[in-house]
């Protein structure tokens, strides 16, 4: 069975200077609630897990209708994948959990307003994230956070690992920037290199890891990983059905593997090819191979 990654729309009341979506908002208009409900019922039969996503799907006043046909329909995960702004309303968290929602993934990206603030592009939505966060916890809500790792905020890694062991939440996750749309715009001024990220990712799992946290990245591969593979999602990542206004694609793991990630000279002799994506192929178009290692220890396969 897959995960139905379902995207309602590009709608969004911030404006990251990373979103893959870039201008999709202003080109693509959101789905209606008859067609995303004719999804969840059409899928329901190859899926089990559904997670609602865009743009914002917060913003959407027939999400809880949408939750509850996906309880009704027996989903057993039912995830809202969120900037987490609107939910600094109890009312708005009390809603989708009584409607069904089982886990909630809002994003932080940094550890304080100007930070967070810079990077969505939204004065005001660190705070209302925070507190959406807390307010999730405060209901005993499954939270598992994404921080999209840009430049702005890897040296913040660290500390946004302590405040995540501070919120309590279940699972972080640091996934590296994909350069495609505004983040695609904006290449030089958000992607980092590898090289200068990799001591920061490392002691922010670290600190996750001794809280006995889930701490997980995405998109970093395992030459960059050394004693630190168990926390590659790629890993253990569920295979998604995506479902957008303006495209499908059957399995997102086939889509990352063949068209999304690349492998390069070094990944040839590496004994972890087999098993690594490796990066987001904007990467090495930009910056080359030079800094990727050519691993010869046993992979997972071999353990």
């Amino acid at each position: 069975m897959q995960r139905l990654d379902l995207k309602t729309g590009f709608a969004c009341n911030s404006r990251c200077r990373f979103c893959v979506q870039g201008d999709k908002r202003s080109r693509i208009l959101d789905r209606s609630t008859a067609e995303l409900l004719a999804s969840l019922q059409s899928r329901r039969g190859d899926c089990d897990e559904v997670v609602f996503t865009g743009g914002e799907v917060t913003l959407r006043k027939d999400l809880t209708e949408l939750v509850r046909e996906a309880r009704a329909l027996g989903y057993r995960t039912i995830q809202i994948q969120t900037n987490g702004r609107l939910l600094s309303r109890m009312d708005r968290v009390d809603a989708l959990l009584e409607a069904g929602a089982t886990e909630f993934s809002p994003a932080l990206h940094g550890v304080d307003s100007a930070t967070h603030d810079g990077l969505t592009g939204a004065r005001g939505s660190f705070r209302q994230s925070l507190r959406g966060i807390v307010n999730l916890r405060r209901r005993g809500a499954r939270v598992c956070t994404n921080t999209v790792v840009v430049r702005d905020n890897m040296e913040q890694l660290p500390e946004l690992a302590r405040l995540f062991v501070e919120l309590d939440v279940q699972q972080f996750q640091l996934a590296f920037v994909h350069a495609l749309g505004s983040a695609a715009t904006n290449f030089e001024a958000v992607v980092p290199r590898y090289r200068d990220l990799q001591p920061w990712l490392h002691r922010a799992l670290s600190i996750g890891r001794l809280a006995g946290l889930r701490c997980m990245t995405e998109a970093v591969p395992y030459c960059w990983m050394h004693g630190w593979e168990d926390h590659v999602a790629e890993r253990g990542m569920p295979d998604l059905s995506i479902v957008e206004p303006d495209r499908q694609l059957p399995s997102y793991t086939d889509w990352r593997k063949q068209d999304g990630k690349a492998q390069g000279p070094p990944c040839r002799a590496c004994t972890w090819s087999a098993v690594c994506e490796g990066p987001w192929c904007e990467y090495p178009a930009r910056f080359g191979w030079d800094e990727f290692r050519t691993r010869q220890d046993p992979p997972f396969a071999a353990t």
